[in-house]
């Protein structure tokens, strides 16, 4: 019953956050110049005046912007997004097609970073100062002060074009009727390059951070008193370093939840990938204030729910966590 109460105002604490988010960048598109009907007349080439008059009342353009956001935030109770201008459908519609391959770029990417710089962070800890942990150390600053786009890129130019060893574009084969396991691997195959592009840079910041944690650990008390006790290295590395050292890992992920949503931008442009990263964009060229909105509001409940979830992780691997909560 703790847990539940605790994890029902962790969630009310996130409304507020997620209204003014929404109302921000309302009010902060406002600023920018151009609107729906704009983009539109910009793509027909133009057309009468009453048919643009009759475009900006569809759009509730002829408006004011207190009445288009009190209007918004009405159809937001009762969970309405409103309609797409780009592709004439609900907003809803739009989202749900595209938030499937954002979660697997997200998930895939966030899985690797977060294994693989657990694990190089063990081993650059346990060879401190040794030519594995200057390699490690090396890596991670490369990987850290390189641009995500230019991996990608690069990637595209060594593995597709070179190489020819993985598809520089895409998310699936669209000339084969693929089902069950073979269509499993083929989108693998195309989520390799994308998703080591988007895992690259958080890799470093979780290999430097658990190197750190790990480091610090070994110095406490209860570690030298599993020491004198006899235990193996190996016992007291993952009975009693290993799981307190997790802790800052685990902060990382709720942290990186939002910067790796936007970061996903750039790799979902660059390899084409139909996601909420490559939908946003479109919305933002086309002025399509609804579908915008909409990836932002998904996208904050998204990066809630990881949060909420980090949280819940938080009182399995510290207890005492809950206990002052």
């Amino acid at each position: 019953m703790q847990l539940l109460s605790q994890a029902g105002r962790r969630l009310l604490t996130t409304i507020p956050s997620l209204i003014i988010i929404l109302v921000g960048l309302f009010l902060l598109l406002q600023l920018a110049p151009g609107d729906t009907v704009d983009a539109l007349l910009a793509q027909i080439g133009g057309a009468e005046q009453s048919v643009i008059d009759e475009m900006r009342q569809y759009y509730e353009l002829d408006q004011s912007v207190s009445s288009r956001l009190a209007n918004y935030l009405w159809r937001l109770v009762h969970l309405d997004l409103g309609q797409s201008a780009i592709y004439g459908k609900p907003v809803v519609d739009v989202i749900l097609e595209r938030l499937p391959a954002t979660i697997l770029l997200m998930g895939s990417a966030m899985l690797i970073a977060f294994s693989l710089g657990t694990v190089l962070g063990i081993l650059a800890a346990q060879k401190v100062n040794g030519w594995q942990d200057s390699l490690i150390s090396i890596l991670g600053l490369i990987f850290y002060s390189t641009p995500s786009f230019w991996f990608g890129l690069m990637g595209i130019v060594i593995f597709s074009i070179f190489l020819n060893w993985l598809p520089p574009s895409g998310f699936g084969s669209i000339d084969k009727s693929l089902t069950g396991i073979s269509a499993v691997l083929d989108l693998i195959w195309y989520l390799i390059l994308p998703t080591f592009t988007l895992a690259l840079t958080y890799l470093a910041i979780y290999l430097r951070v658990m190197r750190a944690s790990l480091l610090e650990v070994s110095t406490l008390d209860f570690v030298r008193t599993a020491r004198a006790k006899g235990l193996t290295k190996r016992a007291v590395l993952v009975k009693h370093v290993l799981r307190n050292a997790m802790l800052p890992m685990v902060t990382l992920i709720g942290l990186q939840a939002g910067t790796m949503l936007g970061g996903s931008v750039v790799i979902e442009s660059i390899f084409a990938i139909p996601g909420l990263g490559r939908l946003a964009y479109d919305s933002v060229i086309q002025r399509d204030l609804n579908t915008l909105l909409g990836v932002v509001f998904v996208s904050a409940i998204v990066v809630i729910i990881i949060n909420f979830i980090v949280d819940m992780l938080y009182t399995r691997l510290d207890p005492r966590i809950a206990i002052r909560k």
